[in-house]
């Protein structure tokens, strides 16, 4: 007889954040036990040539009654003998995680002749947990024949033959890999979602799969898309997967005059009605998915404890890393019953992987953002989610026979306000980032992409512009030295740029810390009611004069102090306790370290040089904001009536300091400022502000960029600086040149001709 061993999963080092969010989203009953199987065959996993365990048989049970699995035989039949093939499947039926183990047995056939398999997702926890959930499926473990690289954080070896990955990952990799040579078979997935990365992709895999016949691409997408992939692809197979049951739908006799608290009022009801299921609910931004989130564990303590207890789980479809840790104290915790309650918005779908959900409460209304390139800024807009939309919310309780949908809106708000779908992100987005790579792949011959959708003519006008101004591209429309380099790491371009000043102004430390953490989640908490002042007062311990930029500097350095000091006294105190006494986000702050190390190991291979830290000293911070400001010229405001009224430079919008700034609340605030985000909402903010001068500006700003400024009392006001510098520059060309009086005159009136540092 032979004996098989259950076999733990050896799982590679993986951040808190990760482990926390398989705890919350794992809906098993109890932990797994070591038992012996006897059998009188063996049968061996071909993956990795070792037994099956029990779990495997336990798991494959479980696969067999998904929606999809019916389809497998016409789904390897069509991946065979066709090179593409699209899934048009409703949501929960299983495609994302069964359709990339069925591509790696493909791939696994062919010996790997071809390559191995890829699989993007849209949000990087959905890309961590599929690798989870597939290596325990495939009996395989983790970082090894199963793995996913995901921004600033890989768990992949050379021997990985099924790797889950985000879009603009995969992306990245076309850079140095422009044909995806390593890959026989790439997965899209989500395609419905409309990111930009994988409308670009589409685009540019048509071209790598005339040059790589043996390529596959399988495409996963809602039913909503086949149709126009279909004609965007020419004849190629659709397989349809439809789930086994469908929701009952409970429509509001109106449109709920206040969503957000219709939507509690109607959990705290289920709750009471003592039936058994996990709650899903769509609000309409993240910040609600944070005041949801907060009030529900507020009202816990007044909940019948007979009643079970509800663990809210917020799941944030752009805040990737924000995941709570679970309740540990069980002293409090409720023995009878636990109710998750996922809160997310309508683009979180694809994050939601408890099986067991049977209420859906959808409000109905989205809040996004729209980018406008005309002011360079996201416009935050209130509107009724698409159709398509409505119908996937809807689909989530598929596997549930008894499964109820509560929309609070009426069954014609369907028919009359909602549009059948969104538009594109590409139509949408600001498109730097995507025009910087597609320059960049311009150099490997795939700088055509025919888009699904075509991007709107003003955004790509507009990135054209900034990718000149930050001098990105050569005099032929192509990338400079200087755009390749900044093409290398993950950022927006402008911080890119603000990097590379950094080394010519010699505050690179400097400046790699803070690219880490206006890249990171947001570093400060929302204090509790009551408790407003106590976190202002401890965030006040690390504000810096010189501005947000560089109070982030302080905060960072605090951490990893705290964090050393935490090592040595582990027993007495932790970095996260240090976070919460100063209301300050620990997991933001260790992402932040991820970043940063990450930025070093590009610097190092792309060969530039890291100054020695010197933070403090007054030449270090002048040589930070030169860096700064070589970026984000394009981010300048100046405060009108000093009241903190702050004009934009480019354009005519005004805006006030965002709470969380240092300079709010204070009785000084700058007249001129760098800031590095500003969004159009019900509270015009600029977010990570810093004070400058105008002399520095005038110094650093392109002589283009600044003759292109709409006229203004700002502009005047810097056009004066420039007249008063003039004369200087004249003195000094006199002296150089020895020119005659009447050119030196002529030249004194004109600015001066190059004033970027780096162009």
């Amino acid at each position: 007889l032979g004996i098989i061993y259950v076999r733990k999963m050896e799982f590679i080092t993986f951040s808190p954040e990760i482990h926390c969010f398989s705890e919350l989203l794992d809906c098993s009953d109890g932990d797994e036990e070591e038992i012996l199987v006897c059998g009188e065959d063996l049968e061996l996993n071909p993956f990795d040539g070792l037994p099956y365990s029990s779990r495997y048989y336990k798991l494959m049970k479980e696969r067999e009654e998904l929606p999809v699995w019916k389809e497998k035989y016409t789904f390897m039949d069509s991946l065979l003998h066709n090179q593409i093939v699209i899934v048009s499947g409703d949501a929960k039926t299983g495609k994302s995680s069964q359709i990339p183990q069925w591509c790696a047995e493909y791939c696994l056939s062919a010996r790997y002749q071809h390559g191995v398999v890829v699989c993007t997702q849209v949000h990087k926890q959905t890309a961590v947990w599929l690798a989870l959930r597939a290596a325990d499926e495939m009996d395989v473990n983790i970082g090894h024949e199963v793995g996913y690289f995901v921004p600033f954080e890989s768990c992949c070896t050379t021997e990985t033959i099924l790797r889950y990955c985000t879009d603009d990952m995969l992306q990245r990799e076309m850079m140095s890999t422009p044909l995806l040579n390593y890959y026989g078979v790439i997965i899209l997935d989500d395609v419905h979602e409309r990111t930009v990365a994988t409308d670009a992709l589409l685009g540019l895999l048509k071209d790598i799969l005339r040059s790589r016949p043996e390529l596959r691409l399988v495409i996963l997408t809602a039913p909503h898309m086949s149709s126009k992939l279909q004609n965007y692809y020419g004849s190629i197979p659709v397989i349809r997967v439809e789930n086994k049951h469908h929701a009952e739908v409970v429509y509001s006799c109106s449109v709920q005059k206040d969503h957000f608290l219709s939507a509690l009022r109607l959990l705290f009801e289920i709750h009471h009605t003592k039936e058994k299921g996990d709650i899903v609910i769509f609000l309409a931004c993240e910040q609600e998915i944070e005041k949801a989130y907060q009030m529900i564990r507020q009202e816990q303590s007044n909940l019948n404890p007979d009643l079970g207890e509800l663990i809210p789980i917020p799941l944030y479809p752009t805040k990737q890393d924000l995941i709570p840790k679970p309740n540990q104290d069980k002293q409090k915790c409720c023995k009878k019953y636990r109710r998750k309650v996922l809160l997310t918005t309508s683009f979180g779908e694809s994050l939601i992987w408890i099986k067991n959900v049977t209420f859906v409460i959808d409000v109905g209304v989205e809040r996004r953002k729209v980018y406008n390139p005309r002011i360079r800024a996201d416009s935050v807009i209130t509107q009724p989610i698409s159709k398509s939309q409505a119908e996937m919310h809807k689909q989530i309780l598929g596997m549930s026979p008894s499964g109820k949908i509560f929309c609070l809106y009426p069954e014609e708000f369907t028919y009359k306000e909602m549009k059948p779908q969104l538009p594109a992100k590409i139509q949408e987005s600001n498109l730097t980032n995507m025009v910087l790579f597609l320059k960049r792949m311009d150099i490997a011959g795939l700088g055509h992409c025919d888009f699904l959708s075509r991007p709107a003519p003003e955004s790509l006008m507009q990135a054209l512009e900034d990718l000149d101004y930050l001098a990105a591209l050569d005099n032929d429309g192509n990338l400079s030295e200087f755009g390749i380099i900044m093409s290398e790491f993950p950022l927006d371009p402008q911080l890119s740029k603000s990097i590379l000043a950094s080394c010519e102004f010699e505050c690179v430390d400097e400046m790699l810390t803070i690219a880490a953490m206006v890249t990171a989640p947001n570093c400060f908490l929302h204090a509790p009611p009551g408790t407003e002042e106590i976190a202002l007062t401890c965030w006040r311990k690390f504000s810096h004069p010189a501005g947000d930029h560089f109070t982030l500097i302080n905060i960072f350095n605090a951490f990893k102090e705290a964090s050393a000091n935490s090592a040595s006294m582990c027993k007495y105190y932790s970095n996260e306790k240090w976070c919460r006494d100063y209301f300050l986000n620990c997991s933001a702050l260790r992402m932040a370290e991820i970043i940063r190390a990450e930025l070093v190991e590009i610097m190092k291979r792309i060969e530039l040089p890291i100054s020695e830290p010197d933070f403090g000293s007054k030449e270090n911070i002048l040589s930070i904001k030169k860096s700064l400001l070589s970026g984000y010229f394009i981010h300048i405001a100046r405060d009108v009536d000093g009241s903190g009224n702050y004009l934009m430079l480019t354009h005519r919008q005004v805006a006030q300091l965002h709470p969380f700034s240092s300079y709010y609340n204070t009785r000084r605030t700058p007249e001129w400022v760098l800031f590095h985000e500003f969004s159009i909402s019900e509270d015009n903010s600029i977010r990570v502000v810093s004070e400058i001068s105008p002399d520095l500006f005038v110094e650093l700003v392109p002589q283009y960029y600044f003759s292109n400024l709409p006229p203004s009392e700002s502009k005047d006001i810097l056009q004066e600086v420039i007249n008063h510098l003039s004369p200087v520059s004249t003195m000094k060309e006199e002296q150089k040149t020895n020119n005659d009086n009447k050119e030196n005159e002529k030249f004194s009136q004109t600015p001066t001709e190059q004033r970027c540092i780096i162009q």
